[in-house]
């Protein structure tokens, strides 16, 4: 039996639950790359073809313009406006057919951050305008020294004395940096006599002061390194100064970095098509590759984590477009969806590769370019580590201070997603407060392993209040992100048992996401909650006490005969069902 499923097929995608424009031009983007074909994709991205015809096509069509225009730019176009559901829903289409056609929308989305954030109104009318012309963004903050960290640019503008600056520095990693006619750029103004001021400024690639050095990696991507030779910055280019600048910065890469788990789940979904296609049609001692019992289990744990991923992403998007000042529960799960659905992206493609063995090398296969390309996920816009140590901040109050908050509803209306370019200053995270976490898997507990995850959850509270770790742990960053990789499994639970209950069942005869599917993906959550509490035990600075609340924490997961079963049944019914056109 075909599943009706939360993955995506080029084949039948028709969204219904958008506008007519949005289904038109999400639709126009798949056949646009499906009439090129799976041989011409595979040749382009060894080639390393920089993807000018994709921008050509999104040009025509006002894709970029469409979707990335705030509705107070639109100039009154009914279609245009910032959308994160729609926004979502392209990223995880151009994941489906490689990072590096979704990594200029990515970048774009990344340059416009600061200037949909900024009051300057002529700033916003031109980069409108730039993006309605078919242009693209650039997010000039990383710089080859510093990396992303803003506290020490070296882009310095210095006063022109006539009311103006000139800018002089250099930015490395630059997506678009070659081809951007909006470039939102970081740096400080350096004030004679007076304390420097962070900055952002729009700059143009096109300017003869504006000199791109390199690209800085091969691929078909390309990633700059340019440099600005007293590059002249009129009143008029000025979107930030001061802790504006410094907050417009981290709220862009707030908003940006969601997209990278819609990327990773379409880069999965493609490769996963490919390989239960293969693996179920390719003959081994006489029977199918997908009869072994080890190939079957891996199958299902990859396809578990995937409708995990999908669960946790789409469940946040509601929080993303239900926020505001009094509700800012979004920027807990927006840096999950970071660090954790795209480390599930890299561990789903290890466990399709393990099946499809050599052919995971092939040049002509999907799955050899998803498997170079995903270990670049978790690392754009903050590294795991990064983003660990932001969840970290919200454990107190989401353990220990909850609140009283109505139910975020599904989100997939046509809006204008105004409060991320209002999100205010980036602090005071600790006095966000969230709804009771437990709540969720209570009403998912008859499910042996959904009760056993919540025994692991309950347990590592009781850890966090009886045996937290001390001032000299918090220091301890090693300890920390320990523990942090721990929490995190207990809200990604949350989300994924949340958006269970509301996809639960279809209209049709097939349930979304059924039982079944759901206790796997906590088989899989319960396994790796476990390994985690192993790592936890076995830290240098974790206590004997620690220690011993740590071993507590594992549990094996319940056994599955029949679920197993149908949840394979449901894993074999995709092969066949997609393949690239030639």
């Amino acid at each position: 039996m075909y599943p009706n499923s939360l993955l995506i097929n080029p084949d039948t995608y028709a969204p219904e639950h958008f506008d007519p424009e949005t289904v038109r031009l999400l639709r126009a983007t798949i056949d646009w790359f499906e009439s090129r074909g799976k041989a011409r994709l595979a040749s382009d991205y060894h080639q390393r073809v920089f993807h000018q015809e994709f921008l050509d096509f999104a040009a025509r069509e006002k894709l970029f313009a469409t979707f990335l225009t705030p509705t107070a730019e639109a100039g009154g176009a009914p279609d245009k406006r910032w959308d994160t559901s729609r926004i979502s829903a392209l990223s995880e289409i151009l994941g489906f057919y490689g990072l590096t056609y979704w990594y200029p929308w990515q970048v774009t989305i990344l340059g416009l951050g600061p200037v949909w954030q900024s009051a300057n109104q002529s700033a916003r009318a031109r980069a409108a305008q730039a993006l309605d012309a078919g242009g693209v963004g650039a997010f000039g903050l990383s710089e080859r020294e510093h990396g992303a960290d803003i506290y020490s640019t070296d882009m310095v503008l210095s006063p022109d004395g006539d009311g103006g600056y000139t800018a002089s520095g250099s930015k490395y990693y630059i997506g678009n940096g070659n081809c951007a006619n909006t470039v939102s750029v970081f740096g400080k103004i350096v004030a004679e006599g007076g304390p420097d001021r962070y900055v952002f400024f729009y700059a143009d690639a096109d300017h003869p002061a504006f000199h791109l050095v390199k690209n800085v990696v091969a691929s078909q991507m390309f990633v700059a390194e340019f440099t600005l030779d007293a590059y002249p910055v009129r009143e008029e280019d000025i979107l930030h100064t001061g802790d504006d600048a410094f907050s417009a910065a981290l709220n862009t890469v707030n908003v940006g970095k969601f997209n990278l788990c819609f990327c990773g789940i379409g880069m999965c979904t493609h490769a996963f098509y490919e390989a239960i296609t293969h693996a179920h049609n390719r003959i081994l001692y006489g029977h199918p590759v997908t009869d072994f019992p080890h190939v079957r289990r891996t199958f299902v744990d990859a396809y578990v984590r995937m409708i995990g991923m999908k669960l946790f992403s789409d469940r946040a998007i509601d929080y993303f477009r239900s926020a505001h000042l009094g509700d800012r529960r979004y920027l807990l799960f927006n840096p999950i969806t970071k660090m954790k659905v795209t480390t599930e992206a890299e561990n789903v493609l290890a466990l399709l590769a393990d099946v499809v063995a050599a052919k995971s090398f092939e040049a002509d296969t999907y799955l050899t370019i998803a498997r170079s390309d995903v270990p670049g996920l978790p690392k754009l816009e903050g590294t795991v580590a990064v983003n660990l140590a932001l969840i970290l901040k919200f454990l107190p109050a989401y353990f220990f201070g909850p609140a009283e908050h109505e139910p975020a509803p599904t989100r997939n209306d046509a809006a204008d997603d105004e409060f991320l370019f209002a999100q205010g200053p980036a602090r005071g995270l600790g006095k966000v407060r969230f709804h009771r976490w437990r709540t969720a898997y209570e009403a998912k507990a008859h499910l042996p392993n959904v009760a056993l995850f919540l025994e692991q959850a309950d347990a590592f509270a009781d850890l966090i209040r009886e045996v937290g770790p001390d001032a000299d742990q918090q220091q301890d960053l090693d300890f920390m992100l320990a523990l942090g990789e721990l929490f995190t499994l207990i809200v990604y639970g949350q989300l994924i048992c949340e958006q269970a209950a509301i996809v639960g069942v279809s209209d049709t005869e097939a349930p979304v996401v059924s039982d079944d599917v759901l206790d796997q993906v906590f088989d899989v959550l319960v396994r790796d909650f476990s390994r985690r509490a192993v790592e936890l035990h076995g830290k240098t600075g974790a206590s004997t006490e620690q220690q011993a609340h740590a071993l507590a924490l594992v549990r094996r997961q319940a056994a599955a005969g029949e679920e197993f079963d149908r949840v394979w049944d449901e894993v074999v019914g995709y092969s066949g069902r997609y393949e690239m056109r030639g």
